[in-house]
């Protein structure tokens, strides 16, 4: 069964940076694409960046280009959100999502029908 884990959320002031953590179990297929959305309340879910896990390419939402980076540690079955700059309007619930994928073209999309797997959360304040 796999199981997704997030850590590393918290409380940081605008301008600020967070590193979020994903380490994942269970999983007997090394190759999948890892993503990571968020949730503001009375907000739809967005999709903020994704990371096909044979050859690392990463893809990212305009609205965190340049500030988010998403990267893996295969070794650890852990993949990492480090988020610079950050804006109160980052302020949302974080999840780590996962599905198996025989091709990385599946990640370019960063849709969240596409992940079966699922973790917990973990919250993210931006204060101004």
């Amino acid at each position: 069964q796999v199981q997704l884990v997030e850590s590393g959320g918290g409380s940081v002031q605008a301008g600020g940076s967070l590193r979020l953590s994903c380490a994942a179990s269970g999983y007997t297929s090394r190759s999948r694409c890892v993503g990571w959305f968020r949730q503001a309340p009375g907000k739809e879910r967005e999709g903020v960046a994704t990371i096909y896990t044979v050859g690392g390419s990463t893809y990212y939402a305009d609205s965190v280009k340049g500030r988010f980076t998403i990267s893996q540690d295969s070794a650890k079955n852990t993949v990492y959100l480090q988020m610079n700059s950050l804006k109160p309007e980052d302020t949302a619930m974080y999840y780590c999502a996962a599905f198996s994928s025989l091709s990385g073209t599946y990640c370019i999309t960063i849709s969240a029908a596409r992940f079966g797997y699922w973790g917990q959360g973990t919250q993210v304040t931006v204060s101004s």
